[in-house]
């Protein structure tokens, strides 16, 4: 697991200063997030390859003193699975939020803040159990130390304020179609074959989905609207195969309505010229 943007910024700085941990902790601030949405409400999809950027914004009331630099003082919101306690999993910005103030008080400073969160199955899922709900939380991170040949100070302080929405992340699954013979001819037996796959982030390969309902759908030629014809459970390998009777001109396709863990997928339609 990676660490975060933030704790790597302290621990970068810790290990310049040459020790392990901090000596002293300061007092840490009231921080309120609020209104926090992640991926705008829908579920975070990834695959095996392509970074999949989440988009996260937030409202941050804090304290009218608190200056949040992103050089010594840092507060973001990260996803995690598990939790605060026992972290099984986390996800975090790269680049700093970008906050604009929106009210002020004698006390408190009101800001709306925006990040973006990578994901990039290659470095930050690892197993099946990623693809779950995780959660939301405000993450807060100071660092401050004085450093020389003759004296050594430091100052740190590191919060996290949980459950503040959550967010769904979905393996990616990709769906195939294949109507043969072509052409063929009216009322003639047409045989339709297919695959549903989905993203295994343990062999970072798409593998077989198997025993999936599934459903076959036509279009016909010169239509813009597919209609159901039948349903079929995904076999071993998550292959599948039906047949239908030809009637007229149009496309095949396979439509997977999705899982709790598995996002929705349609095959390409493949057209059959019937005679």
């Amino acid at each position: 697991m990676r660490k975060l943007a933030i704790g790597t910024a302290l621990s970068g700085a810790l290990a310049l200063a040459g020790i392990a941990a901090p000596a002293a902790s300061a007092a840490t601030p009231n921080l309120v997030f609020s209104d926090v949405t992640v991926n705008k409400g829908k579920a975070i999809v990834v695959g095996t390859t392509k970074t999949v950027n989440v988009p996260v914004t937030y409202t941050l009331t804090r304290p009218a003193d608190l200056v949040i630099d992103n050089t010594k003082t840092f507060a973001a919101v990260m996803l995690y699975r598990g939790t605060l306690k026992s972290l099984a999993n986390e996800l975090d910005p790269e680049v700093m939020p970008v906050c604009t103030t929106t009210a002020t008080t004698d006390t408190t400073v009101t800001e709306s803040c925006t990040e973006t969160i990578p994901v990039d199955p290659r470095d930050y899922l690892y197993e099946a159990a990623d693809a779950t709900t995780w959660k939301a939380g405000g993450l807060y991170a100071h660092f401050d130390a004085t450093a020389s040949d003759d004296f050594l100070s430091t100052e740190s302080d590191v919060a996290i304020w949980g459950n503040l929405t959550t967010a769904k992340v979905q393996r990616a699954a990709k769906l195939t179609a294949d109507a043969s013979p072509e052409p063929v001819a009216k009322g003639k037996t047409i045989t339709v074959k297919g695959k549903l796959t989905r993203a295994d982030w343990d062999a970072m390969a798409y593998k077989g989905y198997s025993g999936q309902k599934a459903v076959l759908q036509f279009r016909a030629e010169g239509s813009g609207t597919y209609t159901n014809v039948k349903g079929i459970t995904s076999g071993t390998g998550g292959a599948l195969s039906t047949t239908v009777k030809a009637s007229k001109s149009g496309y095949y396709r396979y439509v997977f309505a999705g899982t709790t863990t598995t996002a929705a997928a349609k095959a390409t339609g493949d057209y059959i010229k019937v005679k």
